[in-house]
């Protein structure tokens, strides 16, 4: 055909011609897509940027990204991610572990599909204490090195709050630095810092009700009162404090529904739609009604359908309570009215 063309066309159009196919060439291998991972299925996934050579989509040498040749319309790409799980013939930018940078406390390994990924190995070296710790997020981990590599594997945030496991009482938790051991509303000990100064001028509109009864001028201070007790207060409803008969004397905002504590004659405004997972075993807990429930998830959900305040006693069966337990909780009880009554006085 080439030579067909030589002897009917001039010589510059036949150059011409062949400029042509060689830029048409050249376009057909720049043209494809640039993906940010390949699934496991095999297929890219996670679009980056269309019409891109490979060269151009490897070039970060970021671990996981992938290229596809076929330069297909939007509608396509659409199909592919929505419907089939991502883009046939995917061809991934590495294919071994050298030169790889998976960035601080992460390594490259190859998987059982000879694939390189990252996977995560802080180095624990420098760790001294050997064993349990509680977590930011209230898990017990068997050691800091089991912490970090939750952290590395999509917790940013979870740090150390104290060592040893995750305790039900401030009793026997040594927070770090200047932070302060906190119970919160679901009985778990937290270690938090504590602000001490608020804003002396607020709106009426941040005003909060605590569940001790108090009104509270901000967020702020009801936290700073919460690290002063050592012992969660929560929110009843937002704005002042009300003498309420009922129930019906309260509105809660949107999602909640008022509960009724008929041994201080107060209402407070609780999240009512939580759907509990199956219980374990050792997550009984004995409410202030004294029945024993399957778990403390299972005791609200009790609360909210017979529209009553109940709270944990204590872990496990109520016929489990021994006579220290209940000094203990007389205890915080005589505690908890003293701060009440300081705390009536510093408010005015």
């Amino acid at each position: 055909m080439f030579r067909m063309l030589k002897h009917h066309l001039h010589p510059g159009f036949f150059l011409l011609f062949i400029w042509l196919c060689h830029l048409m060439e050249h376009q057909k291998v720049q043209a494809g897509n640039c993906w940010l991972q390949q699934g496991k299925n095999g297929r890219c996934q996670v679009l980056y940027m269309p019409g891109m050579s490979r060269e151009e989509c490897c070039r970060s040498g970021r671990l996981g990204t992938s290229w596809t040749e076929e330069d297909v319309p939007n509608s396509t790409l659409f199909r592919w991610m929505i419907f089939n799980g991502g883009a046939p013939n995917c061809i991934p930018c590495k294919e071994t572990c050298d030169n790889v940078d998976c960035g601080p406390g992460k390594r490259c390994k190859m998987n059982r599909r000879s694939k390189p990924r990252c996977v995560c190995a802080p180095d624990c070296s420098n760790i001294t204490w050997k064993g349990p710790v509680c977590g930011s997020d209230g898990k017990t981990y068997k050691d800091e090195c089991a912490l970090l590599k939750a952290k590395c594997k999509g917790h940013p945030d979870l740090d150390v709050q104290y060592q040893g496991k995750c305790k039900k009482t401030c009793r026997d938790v040594l927070c770090p630095g200047s932070s302060t051991c906190v119970v919160d509303q679901t009985n778990n000990a937290y270690c938090v810092t504590c602000n001490r100064i608020c804003p002396e001028l607020t709106s009426p509109e941040q005003y909060l009700c605590g569940n001790d009864g108090i009104m509270y001028a901000s967020a702020c201070h009801l936290r700073r009162a919460t690290c002063l007790l050592g012992r969660s207060i929560g929110v009843a409803y937002e704005g002042k404090c009300i003498k309420a008969k009922s129930c019906e004397d309260i509105h809660c905002s949107i999602g909640k529904k008022c509960l009724w504590d008929a041994r201080m004659s107060r209402g407070r405004c609780s999240l009512c739609d939580e759907t509990c997972p199956v219980s374990r075993t050792d997550e009984a807990v004995c409410a202030s009604d004294n029945t024993t429930y399957s778990s403390e998830c299972a005791m609200k959900q009790a609360a909210c359908s017979m529209g009553v305040l109940l709270e944990v006693k204590h872990s496990g069966s109520c016929n489990s309570i021994t006579e220290d337990q209940e000094e203990d909780e007389e205890d915080e009880d005589s505690d908890y009215m003293a701060f009440v009554h300081n705390s009536s006085i510093l408010d005015g």
